[in-house]
């Protein structure tokens, strides 16, 4: 255990507010998990069926948020978390940010008019502060970018 202590007193002192919101990613996950158990009961889509036969059907907006959501969430976590490295306190805003824009773009979609997914699209801007943060780390740690800490 006192090697477990190390780490964590090595981690950014916010680290913790990356980790919570990392844990949010699980949480909502959950939820729209448990969105699509309640309409495969609702619209009687049996496991393993993946979608509805009717090709426009609203189980199949409930199933796709959920599948798209997975999609991205390693990369999602995997930015969250080496950017909060040296970002903690502005990842974890951006990654809160990312997880209200996986809402409204669920909510969109759960209406079953697949265009409105789109209400969740500033939600990528998130990805983006991300993105630049895991990239500044990199550019740190191999010293090609001098870190003024």
């Amino acid at each position: 255990m006192a090697g477990m202590s190390k780490f964590v007193e090595s981690l950014p002192e916010d680290y913790g507010y990356v980790v919570l919101t990392g844990v949010g990613s699980v949480v909502l996950n959950i939820w729209m998990a448990m969105n699509v158990g309640k309409a495969r009961k609702q619209y009687e889509v049996k496991i393993p069926q993946m979608y509805h036969p009717e090709p426009n059907h609203i189980f199949n907006c409930i199933q796709r948020v959920h599948q798209n959501t997975v999609e991205g969430s390693s990369f999602f976590l995997f930015l969250l978390m080496t950017s909060g490295l040296q970002y903690p306190k502005c990842s974890a805003a951006a990654g809160v940010f990312g997880l209200v824009g996986r809402v409204a773009y669920a909510l969109g979609y759960y209406t079953g008019d697949p265009e409105k997914r789109r209400w969740g699209g500033f939600g990528h801007l998130a990805t983006l502060v991300l993105l630049g943060g895991s990239v500044s780390l990199a550019f740190h740690q191999l010293g090609w970018w001098p870190c003024k800490n």
